[in-house]
């Protein structure tokens, strides 16, 4: 018996140290951690550098902290929240266009509390989030205390939904007890509920952190409402009141000013001509002109509206070059103004084809800063553009279609010369450009512009080729050759095919038919008119067609 006492003291001793063992295991595992979190390493910034919040969610890049508030890089206020801040870098000057003027800040303009607008370091310029916001629809948010300096940007207006905690508790990286405790937040302040789970809730606090706390310690729900003070710029752009019925007239010459009378006796409805009279010649915003008062006066005797054109054509242009210096542009703008008043003209034409991708941003400022000066005259603004695709999307028909008076899609080339055979411009094709073109741009200020032309495949020993031919030729082409033409409903197209002098060629016909196609196509998504390439490049039995029902 008193062999057994020991043992059992001793199997005793052992199952209160099993017990304990796993009482301080559950108690480890259990037990909510005090350890703070490393708000650097959890915000990613530290010093002077500011974490950025959009719509709560942490951003990638950072701001810096100066003179008491926080500047933002332009980049990514370009990309996230505004556009329209244009940051020149070649003559350091920020420019903003408003619909009837352009506001200008370099890095000696300061605010009125004498606070700089601009911070430039090497790698990055910066604008302060004050200015940011005098020009933008958002909210903003600035906590600059110790460790970690935050900036908290909102674009939505709607109510928000906080919450008072009803008891205090720490609010942690991610949801759980053993995660780290960023703030320690007191029984009675708020939090807004981002995120909701089963037993956590991802919250912003109001004193500007975001983590997660248990659902348990939240309280009573309170709306927040919001106001905002912001007044949106408001573009009054200049419209006909008739539907846009317009050609271009191709002029290469002083001396084919003189054929529009002729060109014209061929026609019905235009209500406006583009003569091609100013070419871009270098970098330096000069350009070259064929205008002629005489011409102008004749088509206004007529009735008809002139809206000159400038194309970007010349070999000597560099378009990424020549738009990206605010006084290049000014220079240029000037140019054209002096050239309207000169000439008495109604509007101006844009055709600037085949810019790089990083020309972009500066071809739209130079359409803001252009439009501006246009509406201050009165004077019509389009702009021509690829019907849209992948490759063009930086032409951002979005922003024209605010800024500028009409956005004229070129429903043609869908095969060029130099590419594989095919139609000039399929129904397809033209109808993806148009619905395409719709979603970024109202229709009343959509015109679609037809093909009076098509093209003449040649398949031969010496490759592919093709001759573009205006309808009245091909016409005569294909009666020339005996070309025997079958419709294609799939394309909405005549085609023809004929082996000629040892040559396989093919022919997608624009003729009457097709271009009725177009035009049933711009009338049903009542845009705001057609646009025809080029002035006598038709027979006269076209424009019994190029008509809008009354």
């Amino acid at each position: 018996m008193k062999k057994v006492v020991p043992v059992l003291t001793i199997i005793g001793l052992m199952l209160c140290a099993v017990i304990g063992y796993l009482g301080y295991t559950a108690v480890r595992k259990y037990w909510p951690t005090k350890e703070p979190s490393d708000l650097e390493k959890y915000y990613g910034v530290s010093g002077e550098k500011t974490a950025i919040f959009l719509d709560n969610e942490l951003q990638d890049e950072v701001g810096i902290a100066q003179n008491g508030q926080v500047y933002l890089p332009i980049s990514w206020i370009n990309e996230k929240i505004n556009q329209r801040f244009y940051w020149d870098s070649n003559e350091k000057l920020l420019v903003y266009a408003l619909p009837e003027s352009i506001v200008y800040a370099d890095q000696e303009t300061k605010s009125s509390s004498g606070v700089p607008f601009l911070l430039i370091t090497d790698e990055e310029t910066y604008l302060s989030a004050e200015l940011a916001a005098s020009y933008t629809d958002i909210r903003v948010e600035t906590f600059l205390t110790e460790p970690v300096k935050r900036i908290f940007i909102d674009t939505d207006w709607e109510p928000d939904q906080w919450y008072a905690l009803k008891r205090k508790g720490a609010l942690r990286e991610r949801g759980g007890v053993k995660s780290p405790v960023v703030a320690q937040e007191e029984e009675g302040t708020s939090v807004k509920v981002l995120e909701a789970m089963e037993r956590w809730a991802k919250v912003r606090t109001e004193d500007g952190h975001i983590g997660y706390i248990e659902r348990r310690r939240l309280g009573e729900e309170e709306t927040v409402n919001y106001v905002s003070t912001f007044q949106e710029p408001v573009y009054q752009n200049i419209s006909m009141e008739e539907k846009v019925c317009l050609v271009w007239h191709q002029v290469t010459s002083k001396s084919a000013n003189g054929q529009i009378q002729s060109l014209l006796s061929n026609t019905k409805g235009v209500n406006v001509v583009s003569p091609t009279w100013f070419s871009l010649t270098d970098n330096e915003g000069n350009f070259s002109s064929l205008a002629d008062k005489d011409y102008v006066e004749y088509l206004h005797r007529q009735g008809i509206q002139v809206w000159a054109l400038l194309d970007n054509f010349s070999s000597q242009v560099q378009s990424e070059i020549l738009l990206s210096r605010t006084s290049v542009r000014r220079k240029l703008i000037d140019g054209l103004m002096a050239a309207v008043e000169e000439y008495d003209l109604d509007g101006l034409n844009l055709d600037f084809e085949g810019i790089k991708e990083i020309a972009g941003p500066h071809y739209l400022q130079f359409i803001r800063e252009l439009s501006v000066s246009c509406r201050k005259a009165g004077v019509v603004l389009s702009v021509d553009n690829y019907v849209p695709a992948a490759h063009n999307t930086f032409y951002d028909r979005h922003e024209q279609g605010i800024v500028a008076d009409y956005v004229i899609i070129m429903g043609y080339d869908e095969h060029y010369a130099g590419g594989e055979p095919g139609p000039v411009a399929s129904y397809g094709y033209v109808k993806d450009g148009i619905e395409n073109t719709l979603q970024q741009v109202p229709a009343k200020k959509v015109i679609n512009a037809v093909p009076f032309y098509t093209r003449v495949w040649k398949e031969g020993p010496e490759g592919t080729s093709s001759d573009a031919l205006g309808i009245a030729d091909a016409k005569a082409w294909v009666e020339r050759k005996n070309v025997e033409l079958t419709w294609q409903d799939d394309l909405g197209l005549y085609y023809g095919q004929i082996d000629d002098e040892g040559v396989h060629k093919q022919i997608w016909m624009e003729e009457e038919r097709s271009l009725g196609l177009k035009m049933d196509l711009i009338q049903a998504n009542d845009l705001a008119g057609v646009a025809c390439w080029k002035l006598g490049f038709e027979p006269a039995d076209i424009w019994d067609v190029i008509q809008f029902d009354d």
